[in-house]
């Protein structure tokens, strides 16, 4: 019997989480080819979230709590709950209850088809407008930069086998991009259709603030794109800097009468001189979070755990 591994980062998600835990198991008691556990990471919710997962590992023998120290954001929850896995297979979804548990069926047949990773795909998202945005955004960055390929759709909610977590896992470094990890690990990665729901309450925790750092995580951390993408727009400003430069003097011998105009200048080294901020202000973004992973800046730490307890006889 195979053992499926629920991971679910939580955050702000008191009055959700119950009901998303009780999904999954109605569902896996229909699913009786498998096993389970339910790990809960609490991303130091400023409400009661970690008392209540205290509540569900009281009340059940397969779930395991962990209280972060600090707020370390999902992905970092996600790590910290990568390491209590035991299963044959992970599963991850949200603590909201818009990715639908009871629908965990469908990334497992297709697990079971031969592929290593499941991603799940919604028709129509129900999300607001800014969330649908930044992760429109999130999907075309992740395209160009990380090589992801153009028909496959990522989302929180995912299915992938043991040997996936054993290769995330050996990612220590600060600044874990979970997505990146999946791409590296590898190609045999596909979608299923799920139905995404309406929120029912509270709203997303994601910020414009905390969508660009996830960005710039994911992409400084596993891609050098950025940097040859300032390279060649170095290049041709440049370049253009140069014909400007050869138009001016040309233009200068044809009509000598012509002022050299101190607005155009003045342009041209504002231009310049921008994206020589923007460029270095990029590299140092790269060399910033080289000397953070050297100092060995931890992904996450744990303040508290509470192990799955054992079946008793």
């Amino acid at each position: 019997m195979k053992k499926v591994s629920f991971v679910i980062p939580c955050y702000q998600s008191s009055l959700t989480l119950r009901k998303v835990v009780e999904e999954i198991q109605e569902t896996m008691k229909k699913l009786t080819q498998y096993s389970y556990e339910i790990i809960l990471v609490n991303d130091c919710s400023p409400d009661d979230t970690f008392s209540v997962i205290q509540e569900l590992c009281r009340e059940n023998l397969n779930i395991c709590g962990v209280n972060l120290a600090k707020n370390f954001g999902q992905h970092g929850a996600l790590m910290a709950g990568f390491h209590q896995v035991t299963g044959d297979i992970l599963v991850c979804l949200d603590d909201d209850g818009q990715t639908p548990a009871d629908e965990v069926g469908k990334l497992l047949e297709r697990l079971e088809a031969g592929d290593d990773v499941v991603y799940a795909r919604y028709s129509h998202k129900q999300h607001s407008l800014f969330r649908n945005f930044g992760s429109y955004i999130n999907e075309k960055m992740a395209q160009f930069l990380l090589g992801k390929p153009k028909e496959l759709c990522v989302s929180s909610y995912f299915a992938a086998r043991r040997f996936v977590v054993e290769e995330m896992l050996k990612y220590e470094n600060a600044y874990p991009y979970v997505i990146g990890l999946v791409l590296r690990t590898t190609k045999k990665i596909s979608n299923v259709e799920v139905k995404h729901r309406q929120r029912e309450v509270g709203e997303s925790g994601y910020t414009l603030a905390k969508l660009l750092g996830l960005w710039f995580s994911g992409f400084t951390a596993f891609s050098t794109k950025p940097l040859r993408i300032a390279t060649v727009t170095g290049f041709f400003c440049a370049m253009a800097g140069f014909l400007y430069a050869l138009y001016t003097v040309i233009k200068k011998f044809v009509n000598p009468a012509v002022p050299v105009g101190f607005s155009s200048l003045m342009s041209a080294i504002m231009f310049i001189g921008g994206m020589l901020m923007l460029m270095l202000g990029l590299i140092g973004e790269y060399i910033g979070r080289m000397y953070i992973c050297i100092n060995n800046a931890p992904q996450f730490v744990v303040r508290d755990l509470i192990p799955a307890r054992e079946k008793e006889d």
